[in-house]
This record gives structure tokens, C-alpha cells and sequence, in this order.
């Protein structure tokens, strides 16, 4: 099967990312980390399959929230940086549900604005 018939492929579970609200490419993107020429060539990874990042996302639509344990905990960061990650990558989960109703828009509009 041809990259572009099978989608997307988690590198961590190796289960296809079938929504666009699981998807951690796409969340990054969203976020202005990954600029749109890069889409195709990056890998994917599920949200759940991706704690460090999925932990910041404080949203009762994301249940369980997810917890890490360790060094990248966010419990043992500086709380000021965990208050702006949590702020952004918040945001743009909810972005992404935004997207996964409206599938109008264009990808170059997907991003956040700032």
C-alpha cells in the first residue's frame, strides 16, 4: 500500500492516527512547530502515545488527562513554564477539535494565529 493510501502510522503503537483530534503532528502544527511543508515527511504520533507533549492539555473533551512520570513530569517543572505550555498546547487541542467539526478550511488556516 502507498504512503498516501494508509495515512498516517503511530511510531510509538504503530495504529493508524485516524482523527485529526489524536494526532500529535497535527497539534503541533496547529501550535507553529512544524511548518506545513514538513506534514508529509514527519512522522505521527498518537496524543496518548506522546505524554510529554499530552500532558499539558487540560480539557475535560481529553479523559483521561495524561500523566507523566519522571524527569519530564510536569509536576516537577518550573510552574511558570507550566502554566504557559499548558495555556498553548490547551489551546491548540481545542483548535483541533475546532478543525475535526469544520472541515471547510483550508490547512494553511489551521494554525493559531499568533
Amino acid at each position: 500500500m502507498a504512503k498516501c493510501d494508509q495515512g498516517y502510522l503511530c511510531t510509538v503503537c504503530g495504529q493508524p492516527v485516524k482523527r485529526l483530534i489524536d494526532s500529535s503532528l497535527y497539534l503541533q502544527y496547529v501550535l507553529g512547530w512544524v511548518p506545513p511543508e514538513q506534514l508529509h515527511l514527519t512522522a505521527d504520533i498518537h496524543l496518548r502515545c506522546n505524554p510529554v507533549l499530552s500532558q499539558y492539555i487540560q480539557s475535560a473533551d481529553f479523559n483521561p488527562p495524561v500523566v507523566v512520570e519522571g524527569e519530564f513530569d510536569m509536576r516537577n517543572l518550573d510552574s511558570g513554564f507550566v502554566y504557559q505550555r499548558t495555556q498553548l498546547i490547551t489551546r491548540g487541542y481545542t483548535r483541533l477539535r475546532e478543525l475535526q467539526k469544520d472541515r471547510t478550511l483550508s490547512i494553511e488556516d489551521y494554525p493559531l494565529p499568533e
